[in-house]
């Protein structure tokens, strides 16, 4: 009998839950900035949701960005490749630093852009100044992601996950003295919320980095910084091929989610805040969907460093099957709270209706959106990107999105039929990634065994 701890998902798992766990803390302080500012009113849920869903996009290609580091670091260190691994550090945080300063300068200035989205007008006046906040707050987070990238890609995943956790009460208490007006605060309700965002990313970034720096885990490759802190032209490339389609690959997602929120906040302040309510705690359950897909493609990236293509099958497979098994067990919970979860966020009757119908909607997709992550990771893990960019797009954009628009507003549905949109794109994306990474496993001969 095989021993459990022996076989290939077990390390998987085990490699996953720390980063899990750091995802669900940083979705945590996303959700408790929901639910605090959802207190005050619906109309400043749906400003949160407003600036949220706009700012995603670009937040989520910087995050895509970041990605590359993992993936590179990863296969240096299937190779025990230590120069080379510092040298991904060097250049990587170069190349996300420059993206972090990108996005992060388009949504600050480019702010007024809500107020051409045929929004609640009073929405909109609340989340403009959130909005420059939440821009100014992408710079120290993603700077945070590449140096975490960097220790997961080395599979010390605790390290950032101990600094996400304790990045949550920490937010909290910003909160509770900014939006409320504590202890002689002023009362900033919403905009309080983005300071106190603003402050918990930048200390997180600043503890990580010191820790990289100093911690003799990781200062070995600090240590080779004057050979190997250089920028090169050809790395940069290197980092991009992975980096644009992985940043494709996850905005397109993270498209079609904020395209359908605009579209759903044109029907009112009530579907909008209903949208977000769903949308928040089917994005809390993708955490651990997509740490399940970071560890399957940090797995596979090392052992394609080292050619094992056996072991590409069977790590692959294995994290499609827990992430099918995880996507199962969502649904199920959706289903029987869905009358609860919503009053997390907040209490209005008709807000509390419509989202406990999304998460209906929710659940059906929870095995689609675990596969579909998983599925993508592991293409990842050996550099096939730039295809599955493409099956994503379609998927999402060509029948996705339309599909929903038809059944939003033709067929009269509104919120759930801009959801059953997502449903479909979601599903087949699911069902293209999964297919290709077979078919890859096919084109190598291999058999694995579970």
């Amino acid at each position: 009998m095989r021993n459990w701890k022996e076989t290939e998902i077990y390390k998987t798992i085990w490699l996953a839950i720390p980063i899990i766990m750091g995802e669900l803390a940083q979705m945590s302080l996303h959700l408790i900035d929901t639910a605090m500012v959802g207190a005050i009113s619906y109309k400043h849920l749906a400003a949160a949701s407003l600036v949220m869903t706009a700012a995603n996009i670009p937040f989520v290609v910087g995050i895509g960005m970041t990605i590359s580091v993992s993936q590179l670091v990863s296969m240096a260190n299937g190779r025990r490749d230590h120069q080379l691994i510092s040298h991904y550090l060097f250049n990587g945080f170069l190349l996300c630093t420059a993206f972090a300063l990108l996005i992060s300068g388009g949504l600050v200035f480019g702010r007024e852009i809500l107020r051409h989205l045929h929004q609640d007008p009073q929405v909109v006046e609340l989340a403009l100044p959130f909005m420059t906040l939440v821009g100014l707050s992408v710079i120290p987070m993603l700077l945070f992601m590449t140096l975490k990238q960097f220790t997961d890609g080395l599979e010390y995943t605790k390290t950032a996950m101990m600094l996400s956790l304790a990045a949550m009460p920490i937010n909290i208490f910003l909160n509770w003295l900014l939006i409320f007006g504590h202890w002689g605060f002023p009362r900033l309700e919403l905009v309080g919320a983005g300071y106190a965002t603003l402050i918990t990313r930048t200390l997180i970034f600043v503890v990580l980095g010191l820790i990289v720096l100093k911690h003799r885990t990781f200062s070995r490759f600090v240590a080779l910084r004057e050979n190997q802190w250089k920028y090169n032209l050809k790395t940069m490339k290197e980092l991009l091929r992975i980096g644009i389609p992985s940043s494709m690959q996850m905005g397109v997602e993270v498209g079609a989610f904020a395209v359908s929120g605009i579209i759903i906040g044109t029907i009112g302040a009530v579907s909008q805040a209903a949208h977000q309510i769903a949308l928040s705690c089917a994005a809390f359950t993708f955490m651990v969907s997509m740490g399940l897909s970071q560890a399957g493609s940090i797995r596979v990236s090392n052992a394609f460093g080292r050619g094992d293509w056996k072991k590409i099958s069977v790590i692959g497979k294995t994290t499609l099957v827990a992430a099918f098994i995880y996507g199962s067990f969502c649904a199920i919970c959706f289903i029987f709270f869905r009358w609860q979860l919503p009053l997390i966020f907040n209490g209005d009757p008709e807000v509390v209706r419509l989202s406990a119908l999304l998460l209906l909607f929710a659940a059906v997709f929870q095995i689609s959106v675990a596969t579909q992550a998983t599925g993508a990771g592991v293409l990842r893990g050996i550099k096939d990107v730039r295809v599955p960019t493409v099956l994503i797009t379609l998927a999402y954009w060509v029948i996705g999105l339309p599909v929903g628009w038809i059944f939003a507003f033709p067929y009269g549905m509104g919120a759930a039929g801009m959801w059953l949109g997502l449903i479909l794109g979601l599903t087949l994306a699911s069902l293209f990634l999964g297919f290709r990474f077979l078919k890859m496993a096919r084109k190598h001969n291999l058999n694995p065994e579970f």
